[in-house]
C-alpha cells in the first residue's frame, strides 16, 4: 500500500520545506488542493507552473499524485446550480485543473467540494442529477484524453444534500458512463453512513480509485475513535492499488505531528496484516 498526504495539512510551509518533512515522515505522494498554490506563487492557469511544481515535488522523491478540494475557496461555479451559465463555468474549470494536473503529473482529481455541489431549495434531484452528470461527463472526455481519472466523492448529509452516500455516489458514476469517472473513498465520510466501512468498501470496490483517511474528529487516522485496522484489511482483500491518502480538517498538532502519527499507525497496521497473511 502506498501512502500519501495533502498539502494543505502544511499551511503556508514552502513546497520545498513540506516537501522535505513528507518524505522524511515515509510518504510516497503527495496531494495538492489548488486554493494552496497561490502559496508558492503559482497559477493554475499556467501549464509551466504545473511542470515546475511536478518536478519539484518529484526531485524530493514523492510522486505528485494529484489534485483534491477542487471547487473550494471559488466563486460562481457549481454543479447542480440551475443556471447555466454557472455550470459551464465549473465545467470549464475542471477541464482548466485536469490540463493543470496531467501538466504536473498527476492522475486523479477527487471531486468532494459539498458547498459547489448542493441541490438548491426547490430543485428538482432529477435536475440537479443531469446537469451534474453532463458536467462531470464533459469534463471526463477531456480528462481521460490526459491520462487523468475523476474520482466522486460521497459526503455525509451534514456537509452537502447530494451524493451523501456511495451506493448514490457510484449510481451517478454510472450515469456518467465514462471510464475516467470513478469513486473516491473517505473514511470521515464513510462514518456517517448506517453500512460499516469494509463492507462500503467491499460493496463499491468495482469502482474505487483513491482513499482518504481520516477520522469524524477530523483529525488523522489513529487519532480518533475509528479502527483502521478492519478498514485496511478490506483494502488489501480487494487488493487496492491505489494511494491511501491522509486528509485532515484540525491541523492543532501541527504537520509534523500529523505526518509522523498517521504514517506510523497505518504502516504498523499494514506491516501485521502482511505478516499474518505470509503465516496462513
Amino acid at each position: 500500500m502506498r501512502f500519501a498526504i495533502c498539502n494543505e495539512i502544511y499551511g503556508n510551509w514552502g513546497i520545498e520545506d513540506l516537501c522535505k518533512d513528507a518524505a522524511a515522515a515515509g510518504y510516497q505522494g503527495l496531494e495538492i488542493a489548488p486554493f494552496t498554490l497561490a502559496n508558492y506563487g503559482l497559477n493554475v492557469n499556467n501549464l509551466d507552473h504545473a511542470k515546475q511544481l511536478g518536478e519539484n515535488i518529484r526531485s524530493h522523491g514523492l510522486d505528485p499524485l494529484g489534485l483534491h478540494w477542487l471547487l473550494a475557496q471559488t466563486q460562481d461555479y457549481h454543479l447542480t446550480c440551475p443556471d447555466d451559465q454557472i455550470n459551464q463555468r465549473a465545467a470549464d474549470y475542471l477541464i482548466t485543473l485536469a490540463k493543470f494536473c496531467a501538466a504536473m503529473g498527476g492522475k486523479i482529481m477527487i471531486l468532494g467540494s459539498p458547498k459547489q455541489r448542493d441541490i438548491s431549495a426547490g430543485q428538482s434531484y432529477e435536475d440537479a442529477f443531469g446537469r451534474a452528470v453532463r458536467i462531470c461527463r464533459r469534463v471526463c472526455e477531456v480528462a481521460g484524453e490526459l491520462g487523468v481519472t475523476l474520482a466522486i466523492e460521497p459526503l455525509g448529509e451534514i456537509e452537502t444534500n447530494f451524493l451523501t452516500t456511495a451506493e448514490e455516489t457510484i449510481n451517478f458514476i454510472e450515469a456518467v458512463n465514462h471510464s475516467a469517472c470513478t469513486l473516491h473513498l473517505d473514511v470521515k465520510a464513510m462514518s456517517s453512513e448506517d453500512k460499516p466501512i469494509p463492507q462500503i468498501i467491499e460493496d463499491s470496490k468495482k469502482h474505487l480509485s483513491h482513499f482518504h483517511a481520516n477520522d469524524p474528529n477530523l483529525r488523522g487516522p489513529g487519532q480518533g475513535i475509528v479502527n483502521f485496522q478492519p478498514i485496511l484489511q478490506k483494502l488489501f482483500d480487494i487488493n487496492y492499488s491505489g494511494y491511501i491518502s491522509v486528509e485532515v480538517f484540525d491541523f492543532t498538532p501541527g504537520p509534523t505531528t500529523i505526518a509522523k502519527q498517521s504514517i506510523k499507525y497505518m504502516r504498523e497496521i499494514v506491516e501485521n496484516i502482511k505478516s499474518v497473511s505470509e503465516k496462513s
